[in-house]
């Protein structure tokens, strides 16, 4: 087989870049040098800090968005409830 031109990998030695993360070992940052509590401590953290985040809708948005669902929920349950009403009246006319 022939080597690209350019290539700084042997055949014997692999890639330089697995042979450094080999010596460096795969645990780093701050996971790798916290025990189960610290990386749960960590989650918690970063979870407060994406929720700090968040634009929280004013009481007046919150009120007209949940106005607005359950007036589109009572208009599907009613559309629902006359589909159904005439599919079961179609039912019972056609098998007695």
């Amino acid at each position: 087989m022939t080597e690209a031109l350019g290539s700084t990998a042997t055949p014997e030695s692999g890639r330089p870049e697995d042979e450094v993360a080999a010596r460096k070992g795969r645990r780093g940052g701050k996971r790798g040098k916290k025990g189960p509590f610290g990386r749960l401590a960590l989650f918690y953290r970063q979870i407060v800090a994406e929720l700090r985040k968040v634009v929280w809708p004013s009481r007046g948005q919150l009120s007209t968005y949940t106005t607005v669902v359950i007036v589109f929920v009572v208009i599907v349950i009613g559309l629902v409830t006359v589909i159904d009403y005439g599919f079961s009246n179609a039912v019972k006319y056609v098998f007695g």
